[in-house]
């Protein structure tokens, strides 16, 4: 039997996608995420058309999510009401759609990539086509960072260039990588120089993870960082609210005297003007007396009937802070007009917040300011970067049980690691179902709790100050170099034309 190549070539991508996801949390195996990309840019410019570079970009972009986010099949079904067979529709209908990206990703290189392309393009172009489409990903229907590459570097040489340079930057440092090896698989000519310049890329980023951009603001704080393990199809049921708030009281009560202590998000299962008088003026009090503060997760539902999901801090500064960048799918429902038979499918509690604004004022916590986020917050460098310099620390609160025991609560993780490394900060996170972990201003987490266990971790961090050249430039120098890439490859390929 003859086996058509084509055929064959989609069938190595969509495995070579699969794969890919071994490169990210909580499997760490990060070498993976250079030789998958090497391989597809190495097929890309063998294939006759750039029709078929689209589709063998589709395969590896359909392999890579549908194996590493195939977990929101268990938020539709499990959690949201969806059946079996319509959870499974909507879940490749939403990973489908983003392997768009990958395959736009084909198309766009090989119609660039013909044979009178020079070695330059056929080395810098491939990385900066791919970032500009995750940076798009991660702006499109309010944006899905998940699976981009450069968080699978949180642990190899290039996790120094994120405090200049950003996720992204290191996104595109891995991908030039990956661009590299299959400019030699493919050719040798100039091979020395470029292997020269990837040898010299990861040598400095080895030795700028030496280097400390901020510094301690005072001295060290305790934070009690509470983990309730509330099963998610108990959370929001009248019978055990009572329950659940018993179970953070009597968790919180033990830890008085802490500098901090952090609820997760949600934590209290019903609106703040339900509990207000009988839970959190009384609890403002006794925090103010033990001298403690306490940030809360908590739904806000105000007069006028919008819906917000709040954190709010209790003690010496009370505030609240409004989650301003909502989950779609979860938080909200993106093109209602279009998908709101998604709503008639699902009956996930909640789904309908509005928007906290972009101004809001910095909550107070433990003496210092802090940036404040809530669960898909931390995956968003522009987020936490609007509380920068300024803020001492970040605070997210999450939960992740939606997922169950899954790879997404450590994907979410090692996201809220490149925030730590880009601004140079700590970052204390706390779960409801986990990971709730204080993570170094180096990414590196200090301290974890198990996952699946109601506890409390305790921990010392450093409120820090000073500014990483990432919260100083953002993303400018990266937008600079790969709009300079493209143009230049555009200007040539038209002088040559």
């Amino acid at each position: 039997m003859t086996i058509n190549p084509f055929a064959a070539a989609l069938a190595a991508a969509f495995s070579a996608g699969a794969a890919s996801i071994l490169a990210f949390a909580p499997y760490g195996q990060a070498w993976l995420a250079p030789l998958s990309l090497a391989w597809l840019f190495h097929s890309w410019q063998k294939l006759e058309s750039p029709r078929r570079a689209f589709a063998v970009g589709y395969a590896f972009g359909l392999g890579q999510f549908l194996c590493g986010v195939w977990w929101i099949y268990l938020s539709m079904h499990q959690y949201g009401g969806a059946t079996p067979v319509v959870a499974a529709g909507l879940t490749l209908l939403f990973n489908a759609t983003w392997a768009f990206f990958p395959a736009i990703g084909g198309w766009l290189t090989r119609r660039a990539l013909d044979r009178r392309a020079a070695s330059w393009q056929r080395v810098l172009l491939p990385p900066s086509i791919w970032i500009a489409l995750e940076g798009l990903r991660g702006w499109v229907l309010n944006g899905f960072p998940w699976l981009q590459i450069g968080y699978s570097q949180t642990d190899t040489p290039l996790a120094g260039f994120v405090p200049l340079f950003g996720s992204y930057g290191a996104g595109w440092l891995i991908v030039l990588t990956a661009a590299i090896l299959a400019h030699v698989w493919r050719e040798r000519r100039s091979a020395g120089v470029w292997v020269g310049l990837a040898v010299v890329i990861w040598s400095l980023g080895a030795a700028l993870k030496t280097v400390e951009w901020t510094g301690p603001a005072g001295p060290s704080l305790k934070v009690v960082l509470l983990q309730g393990n509330i099963p998610q199809e108990m959370k929001w049921r009248p019978e055990t609210r009572r329950q659940i708030l018993a179970t953070y009281l009597e968790m919180t009560r033990r830890n008085w005297g802490a500098d901090l202590i952090v609820w997760p998000e949600t934590a209290v299962p019903a609106f703040y003007h339900q509990v207000r008088d009988s839970l959190l003026l009384p609890l403002q009090r006794e925090a103010l007396a033990r001298g403690t503060d306490l940030l809360l997760g908590i739904p806000v539902k105000e007069p006028d009937g919008r819906y917000y999901n709040a954190l709010i801090s209790l003690g010496k500064m009370p505030g609240q802070y409004y989650k301003r960048h909502l989950l779609p799918f979860g938080e909200y429902l993106p093109l209602r007009s279009v998908l709101g038979f998604v709503l008639d499918l699902l009956e996930i509690p909640l789904g309908d917040f509005t928007p906290g604004l972009d101004d809001q004022p910095l909550l107070v916590a433990a003496g210092y300011p802090l940036r404040a986020t809530i669960c898909y917050e931390d995956t968003f460098s522009r987020d936490v970067l609007l509380g920068m310099p300024e803020a001492a620390y970040i605070v997210n609160v999450t939960n992740d049980a939606w997922f169950g025991d899954t790879a997404a609560p450590h994907q979410h993780a090692q996201m809220a690691r490149m925030r730590a490394l880009e601004t140079g900060r700590y970052l204390l996170r706390a779960t409801n179902t986990g990971v709730t972990a204080v993570i170094g201003p180096d990414g590196r987490i200090v301290s974890s709790a198990a996952l699946f266990v109601r506890t409390s971790l305790t921990a010392s961090f450093l409120p820090m100050r000073g500014v990483t050249p990432y919260v100083f430039w953002r993303d400018w120098p990266l937008i600079g170099l790969v709009g300079a890439i493209l143009l230049g490859s555009l200007l040539r390929g038209r002088l040559n034309g």
